[in-house]
């Protein structure tokens, strides 16, 4: 598959930390042994999660975000792998697939600027290429009864998840996007900020839930536009943590009443969980111990087909930080789906 970079037993040796008396998560998973058919390769594996990154910017960029969201997937697999493999981590339950390298379009990002016009238009068409290729696999993954879980990009991403979801099972599907911001901007190029918006024009997304958004963010417009439209529902993080009119517990109970009943994808941004290394980092936001219990809760049900974390941006300084976050929410959904 153009653009699939897989994940080596070579690549797996080199980043493994080996350690007497332990045994670590990296020494549990699977491999494939070839690429040429993932659909039939993963339907011939006994594994419940196929892990895989997404290293791009690009959809950051459009969206006239800070970049770095293309550094996520190395972050986590290096932590990933050296957690320690117990009775808890599922580790023999996991295929780690590799990533989607965009390495050519990251290179093009390089020579645009993100004050001209021409070049935010070239650089969402180059997202819209993205999707393609993302749609792909997820619908390989989910076509295979697997569940993806997809590490990094840019929440343009989210589109080419739900896309791939709803071709795969035929039926238009629901999804939750703890965040803090819409992500259903206008249709004018693909970019971060309207996966969703596109999902649902086209037909993919049929209820939507966007949790703790951050009310200094959300224009009158998208009020207005959310507000007419029954499948989607929010709440906003003002009005659980600064107000308390809401409380955490209650909301997601409604999130879990509009999209768990059919099949749904558990979106989690990065940019809604406090201080975390991000493209739009933010001094106010959800503990990273409540995203934890997010994710356990929404991974628990039955329903949920996929999971993906998207929009973290570590630098060399922050990137073991970053790497075990994603980790913490990795096993987080695993342990909680495992429990069913």
């Amino acid at each position: 598959m153009e653009y699939l970079k897989p994940f080596t037993s070579s690549e797996l040796s080199t980043l493994l930390k080996k350690r007497p008396n332990e045994t670590k998560f990296g020494e549990h998973i699977t491999l494939l042994p070839d690429f040429d058919n993932i659909y039939e390769q993963l339907l011939k594996t006994d594994v419940s999660y196929v892990i895989f990154g997404i290293k791009e910017d690009v959809g950051v960029f459009a969206n006239y975000g800070n970049t770095g969201t293309s550094e996520a997937w190395e972050a986590a697999i290096k932590v990933l792998l050296n957690t320690q493999s117990n009775v808890f981590t599922k580790a023999k339950k996991i295929v780690v697939l590799g990533c989607l390298d965009f390495e050519n379009y990251q290179s093009k990002l390089k020579k645009l600027d993100q004050t001209n016009k021409k070049d935010i238009h070239k650089a969402r068409k180059l997202v819209s290429k993205i999707d393609k290729h993302v749609s792909y696999l997820i619908s390989q993954i989910v076509s295979a009864g697997k569940i993806p879980i997809v590490i990094g990009g840019g929440h343009n991403n989210a589109y080419g998840n739900i896309k791939g979801t709803s071709l795969a099972l035929k039926k238009p599907v629901n999804a939750v996007n703890f965040d803090a911001h819409h992500d259903f901007r206008a249709e004018e190029g693909r970019h971060s900020g309207n996966g969703f918006s596109y999902a649902f024009a086209e037909g993919f997304l049929k209820n939507y839930y966007i949790f703790g958004l951050h009310e200094n963010y959300i224009s009158e417009q998208i009020f207005s536009t959310i507000d007419k439209l029954k499948p989607i529902q929010y709440c906003t993080f003002e009005s659980i943590l600064v107000r308390k009119e809401l409380k955490f517990k209650s909301e997601i109970q409604k999130a879990l009443n509009h999209v768990s009943n059919s099949i749904f994808g558990l979106e989690i941004d990065c940019d809604a969980i406090l201080n975390t290394p991000s493209s739009a980092i933010s001094p106010s936001g959800f503990s990273v111990n409540q995203a934890r219990q997010f994710i356990h809760l929404f991974g628990s049900q039955k329903n949920v087909a996929y999971l993906h974390i998207c929009e973290a941006a570590p630098t060399p300084e922050t990137e073991t930080q970053v790497g075990k976050l994603i980790t913490y929410l990795i096993t987080d959904f695993i342990k909680a789906h495992e429990s069913l």
